[in-house]
């Protein structure tokens, strides 16, 4: 008996290894390096993304935003993966918002890259589930933020 072809499509799909969301993160990936390279406003992709949130996740977005611009001003934000996410000046990713909307998670989540200066001996977090934000919340980011970019 053959497969017929939507089914070995189907196939093909799942074989990848990677889910729709996923491929569709890769997918705007490309299109953020390609952007890139024609210098378009990080800013402005950045709010975009934010805006197309839904909410409750829309505000923590905007509130990690704030908090990043305000306390890490040195970095620039731009998008990555289809997310917000704020660079060095080399260009390099040293923090990110996911939200949960993206890949169907049941919390949204901050993280840091190895370019972020978090280390605190031979393990550490790099990323923190965010399902709101108190001052306590917003005091520790900040702190991390700090940390991450060297500030002090």
């Amino acid at each position: 008996m053959t497969s017929s072809p939507s089914s070995r499509s189907r196939r093909r799909m799942t074989e990848s290894g990677f889910s729709q969301a996923e491929r569709s993160a890769m997918k705007e990936r490309a299109q953020e390096w390609k952007a890139q390279n024609r210098r378009t406003d990080g800013l402005a992709a950045v709010l975009a993304k934010i805006a197309e949130m839904p909410e409750p996740e829309r505000a923590l977005a905007r509130r990690i935003h704030d908090l990043i611009t305000t306390h890490a001003s040195a970095l620039t934000p731009k998008t990555w993966y289809g997310m917000p996410a704020y660079a060095d000046q080399d260009g390099k990713v040293v923090c990110f918002f996911q939200g949960a909307h993206k890949f169907n998670t049941r919390y949204a989540t901050l993280g840091f890259t190895d370019a972020a200066c978090l280390d605190d001996g031979l393990m550490w977090p790099v990323a923190f589930a965010i399902q709101g934000l108190t001052p306590e919340e917003e005091t520790r980011i900040i702190a991390l933020l700090k940390k991450a970019t060297r500030q002090t």
